[in-house]
């Protein structure tokens, strides 16, 4: 697979001459029938065998194989080039496909209001096919401890005939947001603890979901202990029902970090004790903050760095969000918040607005600005291409277990393309 950075004066018929590949191919791939043009910056997904790597200054067959994970020997060979020869700058070399390693992805999909919107329910059958896991957010754990179901409207049946695993996620989230007091009183409550585990038994008996996931956040520092109790007296049950336990973590960079949303969860602790993490990698970039990624990768790495000293790196999956944020400028704590933009918006939005598309090396992520009709400046930032594949490089490199996206329903078909040509998903039995 090829990613292609569109420059000026290029079109489609020249990219698709460059790879040897029709102007259609490319339209699908990317999903640009509704693009008035290409735009510069622009990443597009070539799908080909393999991928094209054109020699830079200072580059060699070792350099080159090494990056890609070649022997230079193989390289010569393929491209028909003499192993010690100097490489002239410019020459385009054939890298071949490498190994697929098995990873797990899982996706959150979140539905609002009393059913699942046609949007969602399409978007789950788009997405099922590439997914371990699909997860409906969320059953809300209430006050009494029973739990209050989220609209479903098939999306069970969506993820066993996608052969994916349906993941039932347990949350503290009242009134709209995420309780602390809530939270305390689940964790300190033995009959509300009694009564939860045993409606979580009952799902799992009768709707077949075969992962429990807690979502427990914004709780209070001082409840720690009693969440990593609880923990444990559910994953016993969860583990007798034949069932996985995980758990969603912040994303912490020391064990000491303070804030409401870091202190209550103890990654050693569910390192030893669930089956699997996800780590909320994503939201430094938020609709109520500064323009920013929203997944920055070197704040990634950060949080991944800490999380594989305290978590085995085979129960680690990376969260990943599968959109960004249209900020308006000049940004006023408190004052307007950014809208939510899935990837294909913000280039549509891009090339309707004529502007071309930046990109930030250190967070690896596109961005760009724009006047509306109003005068205002807008800084959007998104995901492209490049900067999933820089989350898959980098999921490769730790040996994680997978990744985990929030959530479907926004547009990225890039995203599904490059995952499956870095990596094999697995498939469980879903029971």
């Amino acid at each position: 697979m090829q990613i292609h950075v569109v420059e000026p004066g290029q079109s489609l018929y020249s990219i698709a001459r460059t790879y040897s590949v029709t102007p259609e191919t490319i339209i699908e791939a990317n999903q640009l029938r509704d693009l008035p043009y290409l735009v510069v910056g622009q990443a597009l997904v070539i799908p080909i065998t393999g991928r094209y790597y054109w020699v830079q200054p200072g580059d060699s067959l070792w350099s080159i194989g090494q990056r890609f994970g070649v022997a230079p020997a193989e390289l010569a060979r393929i491209n028909g080039i003499p192993l010690n020869a100097p490489l002239p700058v410019g020459l385009r070399l054939y890298i071949p496909p490498g190994p697929r390693p098995r990873k797990e992805a899982n996706a959150y999909v979140e539905p609002f209001g009393e059913s699942v919107s046609a949007n969602l329910i399409a978007a789950s059958r788009e997405a099922v096919p590439h997914l371990t896991y699909l997860a409906p957010f969320s059953y809300r754990v209430q006050r009494d401890g029973t739990l209050q179901a989220p609209p479903l409207d098939g999306l069970l049946e969506i993820a066993r005939e996608g052969g994916a695993v349906p993941m039932l996620v347990v949350t503290n989230l009242e009134e709209g947001g995420f309780s602390a007091e809530l939270g305390q009183a689940i964790l300190n409550d033995q009959a509300v603890q009694d009564r939860l585990l045993q409606d979580i038994r009952r799902l799992i008996r009768e709707m077949g979901f075969r992962d429990v996931h807690f979502d427990f956040e914004f709780l209070r520092p001082q409840d720690r202990e009693a969440y990593n109790r609880f923990l444990q007296r559910a994953a016993d049950l969860i583990h007798a029902e034949g069932a996985l336990i995980s758990t969603a973590l912040a994303p912490k960079q020391s064990a000491t970090q303070v804030g409401q949303w870091y202190e209550a969860h103890d990654y050693a602790f569910h390192g030893r004790t669930v089956d699997f993490v996800v780590l909320m990698t994503y939201e430094w970039g938020y609709s109520g903050g500064p323009p920013m990624a929203v997944s920055p990768i070197d704040q990634v790495r950060r949080v991944l760095d800490f999380a594989v000293t305290q978590i085995p790196r085979e129960k680690i999956m990376m969260g990943q969000n599968l959109y960004g944020y249209d900020w308006t400028l000049p940004y006023r704590p408190g004052g307007e918040f950014a809208r939510a933009i899935s990837p294909q918006q913000a280039i549509r939005q891009a090339a309707q607005r004529g502007v071309a598309i930046e990109f930030d090396p250190r967070a690896q992520a596109p961005f760009y600005r724009y006047v509306d009709e109003q005068g205002r400046t807008h800084e959007v930032w998104f995901e492209d291409a490049r900067s999933i594949q820089a989350k898959f490089d980098l999921l490769r490199e730790m040996g994680l277990r997978g990744i985990s996206y929030w959530k479907l329903g926004l547009a990225f078909p890039q995203n599904w393309l490059l995952l499956e040509d870095n990596f094999t998903v697995a498939k469980r039995a879903a029971g």
